[in-house]
């Protein structure tokens, strides 16, 4: 049997003759299991808050989006068309053409991008869920708005007044056009659905058919502004770009969802990250408990140190003994702590306890990459603190 092993643990279960010692003790390991506790829920929690705020930018996002390299239109040929078809994985794809537009209804104003979409456009995207009023709309000069634009024009729904939409004419200047001609396009719409995503995307999109749109920018059947690509299941990303840069050449860049959101990414892994550092420093500010506790249980056994001395075991071993009590206590914390920890979230997701609003549970994830780094973080910050601790045993104190 290993010796230092053997005695850490008789050291653990046992209790001290000085009833301080045993309270340190017992605060000590406290504090380790709330504190592992507190570092997988808050993990837990932003892993969950990561996937319920990207869930509303994949409803817009499809899986790939060829965007222009130069300029922002680009064309797409039938030949291309017929091409795209034939790509292995690739179950669909929609095209689109958006612009910025002025937006006026009796006299209310504001400015959206007016975004021109296919028939495919809903199998490729989610957007069909997000509508909380009306529908899509069948007739052809229907729309789908956002809530925040519906709220900012107070355009009704299914009603025959119609909502404006001007954009200025391309390439040419207002004085070129003449006093009496216009020096924008302008196209009448009539709402048939309002969509309801986050503040943001609710005030940005306005949908309507892609021939409309096409005209009213005074672009042919050809030109779009993106494709949208759904993958089939299991199918490779990569492989399918390269093929749809295989067809469509240099004149596009094919982008996953990750890249088409780079900054909410890059914010969501700073946020999460940063989390985990203050926790992780909370955690190490608390494991010095673990140092002090040591020592103390250092002290109370100096006797028994000294006999075990006598008996020949040697410093480093006695080190040992202290070393692995050290790392036991925090270990053992941390198991219990993430124990606690995965009960809580498991009771979140299953009840649902506490609320974001009535209805909405707040977003939590259970993840088994968020208790390994739990305890790897005990683990290490425990054999740091215990080796710290551990190091007092020297041949002054046991003969002192």
């Amino acid at each position: 049997m290993n010796f230092p092993l053997y005695i850490a643990k008789r050291y653990l279960r046992s209790k001290s003759s000085q009833n301080a010692v045993n309270i340190i003790n017992f605060i000590t390991f406290l504090v380790i299991v709330i504190g592992s506790a507190a570092l997988f829920i808050v993990l837990s929690a932003f892993a969950g808050l990561k996937t319920f705020s990207l869930s509303f930018s994949n409803t817009f996002d499809p899986d790939l989006k060829a965007s222009p390299t130069i300029g922002k239109h680009f064309s797409v040929s039938a030949d291309d068309e017929g091409q795209l078809a034939q790509i292995e994985g690739l179950a669909d794809y929609s095209k689109e053409l958006e612009e910025r537009a002025y937006l006026t209804f009796k006299e209310k104003s504001t400015i959206a991008y007016i975004k021109g979409v296919d028939e495919n456009y809903r199998a490729v995207t989610g957007v069909d869920s997000t509508i909380t009023f009306g529908n899509w709309g069948s007739g052809v000069y229907n729309t789908v708005i956002g809530f925040g634009i519906y709220n900012l024009l107070g355009v009704p729904v299914s009603n025959r007044a119609a909502l404006e939409v001007l954009v200025p004419k391309p390439g040419e200047g207002s004085l070129s056009q003449g006093f009496n001609s216009k020096p924008y396009n302008d196209l009448s719409l009539v709402v048939s659905g309002i969509y309801a995503v986050e503040e943001s995307l609710d005030k940005k999109y306005v949908f309507a058919r892609l021939p409309l749109v096409q005209e009213l920018l005074q672009k042919d059947s050809t030109e779009v502004s993106g494709i949208n690509f759904k993958l089939m299941e299991n199918a490779s990303p990569d492989h399918v770009r390269n093929s749809i840069v295989g067809v469509l050449g240099d004149k596009v860049s094919v982008l996953t969802r990750r890249e088409q959101n780079t900054s909410l990414y890059r914010m969501l892994n700073t946020e999460n990250l940063a989390t985990y550092l203050i926790f992780t420093l909370v955690l190490i500010i608390a494991l010095f408990n673990v140092v002090g506790a040591i020592i103390m249980m250092i002290l109370d056994k100096q006797q028994n140190s000294k006999t075990l001395f006598s008996l020949g075991t040697t410093i480093k071993e006695l080190r040992r003994i202290y070393f692995i009590q050290g790392l036991l206590v925090t270990s053992f914390g941390g198991l219990i702590g993430v124990l606690l920890g995965t009960i809580l979230i498991g009771s979140q997701l299953a009840f649902g306890w506490l609320k974001i609003t009535p209805s909405l549970a707040y977003p939590v994830e259970f993840n088994a990459i968020n208790i390994l780094i739990v305890l790897g973080t005990i683990v290490v910050l425990g054999i740091i603190s215990s080796k710290i601790a551990s190091s007092r045993i020297n041949e002054k104190l046991i003969s002192a």
